[in-house]
């Protein structure tokens, strides 16, 4: 079934100019791209995005990282989008991802991972709507 899922392009991708090796390998699986910006979150827009994870311990980190410079949002589109790109990055720990997975590849630690990816379909709109209007999708 066709749907969408929401990718991110972490800072420490971003700062490691991996985003056209990232871009390349979500379209090389077949992926469509469907809108996609650079941003920079403040600390109180990372908080907004993280929201769910407020009484988590790694609140605080995460926030602070994912507001500590540039990330490129995008939004995926393809059959089973949310799995597939779950499938794509790897474990959220780059020690425990899969071979080949872009986390594998490119990532340093759990935080410092590259890429994050919706964790279901009904987030995946919700974050999607978090960062695009429906003028910005195309398709």
């Amino acid at each position: 079934m066709m749907e969408r899922t929401l990718g991110i392009i972490k800072p420490d991708g971003v700062a490691r100019k991996l985003t056209g090796e990232v871009l390349e390998r979500i379209q090389k699986e077949g992926f469509t791209i469907r809108a996609l910006k650079m941003i920079r979150m403040s600390k109180k827009q990372a908080e907004g995005f993280y929201a769910v994870h407020i009484d988590k311990p790694f609140f605080e980190s995460v926030t602070d990282f994912m507001s500590s410079g540039p990330c490129v949002v995008m939004v995926l589109e393809e059959d089973e989008a949310v799995s597939r790109y779950r499938e794509l990055m790897g474990s959220t720990d780059p020690g425990k991802a899969a071979e080949g997975t872009i986390r594998n590849l490119y990532g340093t630690n759990i935080e410092r991972n590259v890429v994050h990816g919706s964790d279901s379909r009904e987030n995946g709109e919700k974050e999607i709507r978090y960062f695009f209007s429906e003028l910005e999708l195309v398709g």
